[in-house]
């Protein structure tokens, strides 16, 4: 049910004489909306522009709310929405720009710190001096590992070895001399005997 027929009816439940104190409430009650543009072209619309207002993206259609993230406005401020539709702070984008410079200078200020002494920069160095010796030692073996497979690559692995099979050995077994041979007893006697 849309609000001039919801109107509509509060109207005629209560007479002629409230129908001209309801228009009023409705003249009084528009709301005007500002509007910004981002960097895009894209046209934002909130009552005003604070934290804790809801804005939107105008559309040809309809209102869409506008997503979580940082946007740059035209006037070079950031918008940033933290939940959907809801504006978390607007702020000078130049702040987050001197945000990010402060913390890298603090992380120089940090690593500075830490190895500030003379001593131990030079322990730092005599631990890599270390480490590029343990490399080139690592290097020098690969070398010598890459000889030792090649030299036994060449060479052979073992003289070969000559087959000397011992000659056949003639089995002759008489299978029930004193019975009748069947036809099992022929087959197998021809299987052994050659």
């Amino acid at each position: 049910m849309k609000a001039t027929e919801m109107l509509n009816k509060i109207k005629t439940f209560l007479g002629e004489d409230t129908a001209d104190i309801v228009e009023n409430i409705e003249q009084n009650q528009e709301v005007k909306l500002a509007q910004m543009t981002l960097e895009n072209g894209t046209v934002l619309e909130a009552e005003s522009f604070e934290a804790g207002q809801e804005v939107f993206i105008l559309t040809d259609d309809e209102k869409v709310a506008l997503p979580v993230g940082e946007y740059t406005l035209e006037d070079g401020m950031m918008l940033v929405v933290e939940e959907e539709g809801l504006i978390a702070e607007i702020k000078a984008a130049d702040e987050e720009v001197e945000d990010e410079v402060e913390a890298t200078e603090v992380e120089a200020e940090e690593v500075k710190a830490e190895y500030a002494t003379k001593e131990e920069l030079a322990e730092v160095k005599s631990m890599l001096e270390e480490i590029k010796a343990m490399i080139e030692k690592k290097e020098e073996m690969s070398e010598v590992e890459a000889q030792v497979k090649e030299e036994l690559s060449e060479t052979p692995a073992a003289e070969p070895i000559n087959h000397n099979p011992e000659p056949k050995q003639k089995i002759n077994l008489k299978f029930a001399q004193n019975r009748q041979r069947n036809s099992l007893d022929k087959v197998m006697q021809k299987l052994i005997n050659n």
